[in-house]
């Protein structure tokens, strides 16, 4: 049983050493749209959106050494954010005939999850009108865990390090292609958006407990951790969905900042709630909660763009993935924190301490996204 507290505690350790930003990994975003008022050639426009964090390991920005980097600054060093895009993204027929690669237009800047990110226009010419090679290979060397999020055409890829390569086909769609893509997408971000994961792990560290006597005690019954833990996940899944598939079907227009304000606010709550309970049936407020993580589900999900051809099969198959990631962390977590829920040691430190740290980065997300 020692085995299981360790282990339980080393979770609690790699929380404290993670970073506080619960989206923002490295990733940057490749869009490209066919032409149709072209009949010869196999063209493109879209953008390339570049987070400028990464850029500055690249490019420098900061010409007057003052430790900020302003517009201007960004803007005069067009020419080598070009021969960057040139150097990062290769783009062919499937017989290797390259295609023309530009970026003309203006720069512009965004914001994803409060980083800036410099916008690239790209258009793209090809002579193949079937289908084409993308080839990426920006950050790699410095980052390996970086991706880019690539949409051609309503057709959404992960690229990678080792995915760096992909074939983009025209001449059809494919229902299990779509499936497949929009499924792993959702488990993806929910093994990537620690703000959700630390939520539901705040909700079930408590699930294994019972407060009694002012204080918390191991619930006897693994049947009734079972059915307390099944109410939480079944709000939590419900009303996520609900809202995830009213966003990204446009019936709802949430402000993306206030979301993010509110998840970490919910990841707040529940955190410390653990350790000044408030409130002991979570049912009802897991659920609410659970409508602001789904506009944050949807926010990602429309950073990705759905499918042209299969807007609501993309959505349901997003939410899928979501669910089947949520219940792989379910999975995984549950039988731990059954094993040690008798245990004073459980009860009485690693449950709060565990709490806190999650507290402490929820308090740094609140601040962040004010």
């Amino acid at each position: 049983m020692k085995y299981y507290i360790h282990s339980l505690l080393y979770s609690v350790c790699l929380l404290l050493s993670s970073t506080a930003f619960a989206h923002q990994l490295s990733t940057s975003y490749l869009s490209l749209n066919k032409v149709e008022s072209s009949e010869t050639l196999n063209e493109f426009s879209g953008t390339w959106q570049i987070p400028l964090i990464d850029l500055e390991h690249k490019i420098a920005f900061d010409l007057n050494q003052d430790g900020n980097i302003a517009w201007h600054e960004i803007t005069a060093k067009r020419a080598a954010l070009n021969e960057f895009m040139y150097a990062s993204i290769k783009i062919s027929s499937p017989d290797e005939q390259a295609c023309l690669v530009q970026s003309d237009n203006d720069l512009k800047l965004d914001n994803h999850f409060n980083q800036p990110y410099v916008v690239l226009p790209i258009s793209v010419n090809c002579a193949e009108k079937s289908a084409i090679i993308l080839t990426y290979s920006a950050f790699f060397d410095i980052d390996a865990n970086h991706k880019v999020i690539t949409t051609v055409n309503s057709q959404t890829r992960v690229m990678s390090a080792d995915q760096a390569t992909q074939a983009f086909d025209f001449t059809s769609t494919s229902y299990l292609a779509t499936f497949k893509q929009y499924v792993y997408q959702g488990i993806l971000h929910i093994w990537l958006g620690l703000d959700h994961i630390l939520f539901l792990i705040a909700l079930l560290l408590t699930c294994v407990l019972v407060r009694k006597d002012s204080k918390w005690q191991g619930v006897t019954s693994k049947i009734a951790i079972f059915k307390h833990t099944a109410w939480i996940v079944t709000a939590f899944t419900l009303a996520h969905s609900i809202t995830l598939t009213a966003t990204a079907m446009e019936l709802l227009s949430p402000n993306s900042r206030w979301v993010e304000f509110g998840i970490a606010i919910s990841v707040l709550f529940a955190a410390l709630n653990n350790i000044w309970p408030l409130v002991l049936r979570l049912g009802w407020i897991t659920f609410a909660f659970g409508l602001l993580h789904g506009m944050g589900f949807a926010g990602v999900l429309g950073e990705l763009g759905l499918s042209n051809d299969y807007q609501l099969l993309s959505v349901l198959a997003f939410n899928l993935g979501v669910e089947i990631g949520q219940l792989a962390i379910l999975a995984v977590t549950l039988p731990l924190l059954i094993s040690c829920r008798r245990y004073a040691v459980y009860q009485k430190w690693v449950m709060p301490a565990g709490s806190l740290i999650i507290a402490l980065i929820a308090v740094q997300w609140s601040i962040e996204r004010i």
